[in-house]
């Protein structure tokens, strides 16, 4: 088995573990009892998943896939929260232009 992916936590490497196994890839994940030696301190690098030779490429390119869609899942959410805040100024300027009329009686 050789090592195909780092992940953030070991919550990610369960999924993407699982994601491997759903698609017929026996995949170990690796690291788990190694992170609880740190502490407090945020655990980074210890999650880790091998998978047995003759699957790595298909791993790794179910691997890249997941990895895409991650980075449009935070491209979307950005933007939707670049429209939310738009949104949140504009509202704020017409309220400050009503209670400006309200109180002047323009």
């Amino acid at each position: 088995m050789k090592l195909i992916y780092k992940a953030s936590d070991i919550n990610e490497a369960n999924i993407v573990s699982g994601m491997l196994r759903a698609n017929g890839i026996e995949a170990h994940v690796g690291g788990f009892y190694l992170q609880g030696g740190v502490g407090d301190l945020a655990a980074t690098d210890f999650a880790t998943i091998h998978v047995p030779d003759e699957d790595i490429e298909l791993a790794r390119s179910l691997i890249a896939e997941y990895e895409s869609a991650y980075i449009i899942n935070d491209i979307s959410t950005a933007k939707r929260k670049r429209a939310n805040f738009l949104l949140s100024v504009i509202l704020f300027v017409i309220i400050i232009i009503a209670i400006f009329y309200y109180f002047v009686g323009y």
